[in-house]
């Protein structure tokens, strides 16, 4: 999975919204709702298999989107000495609920995890927006710029697809939240292997996440794809 874009509306809102691709066969995501763990309150939509997340936030100001793969494509270890100790979703949790977003990030352990992207907003003094690389081997950190931005995951979108999308991106007139909406569900050319709502023979989009910040207000909005 997937395709993520961010919107930056103004100094300390945004607009993030993330289209879920996963294999059709996955089992079928729980709908958001706000969990308490460890004392900590986090709204996320429940994987149903791994029970972690792709995306979520929490009450330490800070929100997470998870796309799997790193910078390339990477191949699946099958080798059981070698097999990946603990599911991306619940990395996700972990880090929301962590105090510190780049403290956390520097300490936490991903020996023997799969690599992995993550768009990170955090608004604890003011909104900064981060991406995290994990390449199997090396972190990436990464603070970005307020302004707009898309990300394609690599184990699904070669560069020339993302270079495609990211035309795609530029070339719609984005300047809120429905207008983005209207992106995840309409970009493209016509060719359901590469447009945003993406169908393939196995694999394709299920669901859209939404996620608005205006001033100190935090919404989060879920539909699945048919």
């Amino acid at each position: 999975m997937c395709t993520v874009t961010y919107i930056s509306t103004t100094k300390n809102s945004f607009v993030l919204t993330s289209s879920r691709d996963v294999p059709f066969t996955r089992e079928k995501a729980l709908f958001p709702k706000e969990y308490n763990e460890d004392n900590i309150k986090i709204t996320y939509p429940k994987d149903g298999k791994a029970g972690g997340t792709w995306i979520g936030h929490s009450s330490k100001k800070r929100l997470i989107c998870l796309l799997n793969g790193g910078f390339k494509n990477h191949y699946l270890t099958t080798d059981p000495k070698t097999k990946y100790r603990k599911s991306r979703g619940l990395i996700v949790l972990d880090l929301l609920k962590e105090s510190e977003t780049n403290s956390a990030l520097s300490k936490i352990d991903l020996n023997q995890i799969e690599p992995f992207t993550l768009v990170i907003v955090d608004w604890n003094n003011d909104l900064q927006l981060m991406e995290f690389v994990w390449d199997g081997i090396n972190k990436h950190i990464k603070k970005l710029p307020q302004k707009n931005y898309i990300w394609s995951s690599a184990t699904l979108y070669d560069e020339t697809m993302k270079k495609m999308r990211e035309d795609w991106f530029v070339k719609n007139k984005i300047y809120n939240k429905e207008s983005i909406l209207n992106f995840h569900h309409t970009a493209g050319v016509g060719n359901p292997k590469i447009d945003v709502i993406m169908k393939r023979e196995k694999v394709g989009t299920v669901s859209i996440t939404q996620v608005t910040k205006i001033d100190n207000k935090i919404t989060m909005n879920y539909e699945e794809v048919k």
